[in-house]
């Protein structure tokens, strides 16, 4: 039996609850009254309407509503900095005929290259890359570009005016002006053009410092030929590498650009260049917020030799160099995975003849740490021929300094070693190396594969070998860091690897004429 009693039914206790109802109403209706009350007498016709304001309390409100800020724009910026990017449009005659397949080969990036693959040029003919034309036709090209000094010299990309019999810019007050290509630098796709006309250009400064990820960022250019664009983002990353070549150090973008943009400053938010756009990642062809800029202090690098000689001369020490992966590192006996690794010197480059070696690690420049392949030639490369440099070297374990002086980089790339595609031609079956998934055959006892390493004959798909990238042809040169001539050579030295308790063996493997160091896993038991 339940001792709760529900009052809710009760005369008593319901009857309160509609005279307070009641009072609540009321006293609602009376606010509402007097409110309109204060409301007519507030714009009757005896009194402004302004006497509404005239209160403490509304000018409180009204006083606080003043100290909001606008929302920061960038019109201010973009008024100071806009008259100095100009349009570059050019004039190409081919000179070769489209291929068979009727695809005309513009493109300045080598053909299954992760530039070609995913990356579009933005600034070839007609604003769009791979456009195609007839044998002998004119075709049209056009890109942005800057003045950056008062008497007409301005930056745009070595792929907008890169075979170009005609240069014209535009500016932003709609001049036309004929321009002359003072100098070209492909490594970077930097260019240098000279405006004649005026003595007198608007121009923008090459930033001294270099931007922070998250700083704003103001890409002004001409997409698609539309003059004048500008587009606002940040920066989203810094020393990219997009598989351009060894100087790649590229500031990654959000700011909107597409075709046409190439060769067009991006600003900081003090009207000055932190780069020059020449990249975007563009599966569509069109702007995915993925844009990258040669960072200012590379083109300052780069126009003031172009300026001054109309080429670039860089620095060079002769070796074909490879990240240290963490596999690698472990093979060596190194802490941690940083440095550069030598594949292989070239044959009487500054390298050889200063006694470095194939497995050397260069780990620092005149003192100051290298952190990857890329670093050391982006170092190097930035200091001119005939300098003299301090390397700190891993050599076989152990630390020391080697002095040189550096040569000139040449310009045209060396022709590499004959395909492999024949090494096989002639092969005997070849013997077995056990747990690593192939088989080799002395380098002399097999047709075009020289004299020196073991040539792999034989690779099973499912081994530690063919996740490690080699295939049949390879030439293993070194094991262990011994020289191998024999598979017994190879099995002698797999085996001491595992006496050692190391968990990989370093392999010097040559494959299309290249030289490259390769850490592969050693099965246990």
């Amino acid at each position: 039996m339940s001792d709760r009693i529900d009052l809710s039914n009760l005369p008593s206790y319901r009857q309160p609850r509609r005279s307070v109802f009641s009072a609540r109403r009321f006293a609602l209706m009376a606010s509402v009254v007097a409110g309109l009350g204060a409301a007519v007498y507030g714009f009757s016709p005896s009194t402004s309407p302004t006497d509404l304001f005239s209160t403490p309390a509304h000018a409180q409100v009204n006083n606080e509503v003043r100290k909001v800020e606008r929302p920061v724009g960038f019109a201010d910026v973009v008024e100071r900095v806009k008259p100095s990017v100009i349009s570059v449009k050019v004039n190409i005659k081919e000179k070769t005929a489209s291929n068979d397949d009727g695809d005309d080969s513009s493109s300045p990036f080598q053909p299954g290259s992760p530039m070609e693959r995913f990356f579009r040029r933005f600034g070839g003919p007609d604003g769009f890359p791979g456009a195609k034309g007839g044998r002998g036709r004119v075709v049209q090209g056009q890109g942005s570009g800057f003045f950056i000094s008062a008497d007409g010299y301005a930056v745009t990309n070595n792929h907008v005016v890169d075979g170009a019999d005609k240069v014209e810019v535009t500016t932003d007050d709609g001049k036309t002006y004929t321009a002359k290509v003072i100098g070209t630098d492909q490594r970077t796709d930097l260019a240098l053009i000279k405006v004649e006309g005026s003595s007198n250009f608007p121009f923008a400064k090459l930033a001294d410092s270099k931007p922070r990820i998250g700083d704003w960022v103001l890409a002004v250019g001409n997409p698609f030929g539309l003059g004048g664009t500008v587009t606002a983002g940040i920066v989203s990353a810094s020393g990219r590498d997009i598989g351009n070549g060894p100087y790649d150090d590229f500031i990654q973008i959000d700011a909107p650009v597409n075709k046409g943009n190439s060769g067009g400053p991006a600003f900081d938010t003090n009207g000055e260049v932190m780069g020059v756009n020449t990249a975007i990642y563009s599966p569509s062809g069109g702007s995915v917020g993925i844009a990258f800029s040669i960072p200012a202090s590379t083109v300052k690098s780069v126009v003031a030799q172009l300026k001054d000689k109309g080429s670039v001369s860089r620095g060079w020490i002769g070796v074909q160099i490879q990240p240290v992966t963490s596999d690698i590192a472990d093979s060596l006996g190194m802490k941690k995975a940083e440095g550069a690794l030598v594949a292989e010197p070239q044959a009487n480059g500054p390298a050889a003849k200063a006694g470095i070696e194939s497995g050397d690690v260069i780990t620092a420049v005149n003192g100051e740490a290298v952190k990857d392949a890329r670093e050391l030639a982006r170092t190097i490369g930035g200091m001119p021929p005939g300098a003299t440099v301090k390397l700190n070297v891993l050599h076989k374990g152990q630390d020391k300094v080697v002095n040189m002086t550096l040569g000139q980089l040449p310009n045209t790339v060396e022709a590499k070693a004959d395909n492999d595609n024949d090494s096989g031609k002639g092969a005997s079956k070849g013997t077995d190396v056990p747990k690593l998934g192939m088989t080799v055959a002395p380098a002399n006892s097999v047709a075009g594969a020289g004299k020196e390493g073991v040539v792999v004959t034989e690779v099973d798909p499912k081994s530690a070998a063919a996740e490690r990238g080699f295939k049949e042809g390879d030439v293993i040169l070194e094991v262990g860091g011994k020289s191998v001539a024999t598979a017994g050579d190879v099995r002698e030295a797999i085996t001491a690897a595992r006496t050692d308790n190391k968990n990989s063996v370093l392999m010097r493997v040559k494959s299309g004429g290249q030289s490259r160091f390769v850490a592969v896993p050693l099965a246990k038991g």
